[in-house]
């Protein structure tokens, strides 16, 4: 399936018709399940996050053998205006980390059998200052979320998806401040460790940023607001739902991202779990605004994918327990009368 868009109007058709989960591989999954030797719900969420991936998957058993991670890397023009506290050649520095395998990406992608491609967009070029106008033109926008609509390859049967940016907890704060209002302070937070008075001249700058572009579609406020890799994010979780792959989402960032879609058309962020919830505070106002639970809470804020890789281990536990474990009748255990 070949997938690609020529702008903000297109991707916004290209929404319109994301196909919903398989109802078949959910009644098998509900046939099983309540003959396993345990008592009924007694692995929580694991239940959940095995009829999860049959479902959206499409059949029943689901699989794990090629479970895929993908990095998207940019750079912003904001991040001239002092809303990190590093410079913007990290990003590039950073991409040659990941490509040596240096990074906390690599090392999760090997725990969890994932497959790691990082994919840098335009580094050479940061996008406009979105406080002085839109962020992407219209062409550079549909080039972003190209490349992440054909990161996802056919045959794919978990995605992860991650980023790195200098600068991108700045339109990470701003995009759910224009898609929910509040006050740019609910929404940004120290990123790589900003403080003090540049926390406050970030907050300024994610305030600015929302008046000039308020009333925009919810696309055209990632096209706006965000940055290249932001959308890329936003392609790859589409690509994914019309290849019936399901998504494990990384931290703030990566869900910033992708809530443009879902305001957009309702439901089309249902084939993802929230891998993890960050350290940055507007990640759990976020999540709870997309009625998100996460499944790990343990204080990251590294981005890169670094959350949702580990999250695989969860997806793994559980498709190992629905498939693997024996039913009341194969064990020869009484079932509850």
């Amino acid at each position: 399936m070949s997938l690609s868009i020529s702008g903000v109007s297109e991707f916004e058709a290209l929404l319109t018709r994301l196909p919903g989960g398989d109802p078949a591989a959910h009644a098998a999954w509900a046939a099983r399940e309540p003959s396993l030797t345990k008592p009924a719900g007694s692995l929580g969420r694991l239940e959940e996050i095995s009829d999860w991936l049959s479902s959206w998957q499409g059949r029943h058993p689901p699989r794990l053998e090629k479970v895929v991670a993908r990095v998207f890397a940019g750079n912003h023009g904001v991040a001239a205006l002092g809303v990190s506290a590093f410079p913007a050649e990290v990003t590039v520095q950073m991409v040659a980390n990941f490509r040596h395998g240096g990074a906390a990406i690599n090392q999760l992608c090997r725990c969890v059998g994932a497959e790691l491609e990082v994919i840098a967009l335009d580094l050479a070029t940061p996008t406009a200052d979105f406080t002085q106008g839109p962020a992407l033109s219209d062409a550079d926008f549909a080039r972003s979320v190209n490349s992440g609509l054909e990161s996802v390859p056919e045959g794919a049967d978990l995605l992860v998806i991650g980023e790195m940016g200098i600068g991108n907890t700045t339109p990470a704060a701003a995009l759910p401040l224009a898609l929910y209002g509040g006050e740019a302070a609910d929404w940004t937070g120290r990123g790589t460790g900003v403080e003090g008075a540049a926390l406050a001249r970030k907050t300024e700058v994610v305030a600015a940023g929302v008046a000039r572009h308020q009333g925009a579609s919810p696309i055209e406020l990632l096209r706006r607001l965000g940055g290249r890799e932001l959308a890329a994010m936003a392609g790859a979780v589409t690509a994914a739902r019309m290849r019936r792959v399901p998504v494990l989402l990384d931290g703030y960032v990566a869900t910033a991202a992708v809530a443009a879609l879902e305001v957009q058309r309702p439901g089309a962020l249902d084939h993802c779990l929230a891998a993890h919830v960050s350290a940055e505070p507007g990640h759990r106002w976020l999540l709870d605004k997309l009625g998100k639970r996460p499944l790990l809470d343990l204080g990251m804020r590294l981005g890169e994918g670094s959350g949702a890789a580990l999250a695989v281990a969860l997806v793994r536990g559980a498709l190992a327990c629905h498939t693997g474990m024996a039913t009341f009748a194969e064990a020869g255990v009484s079932g509850k009368d």
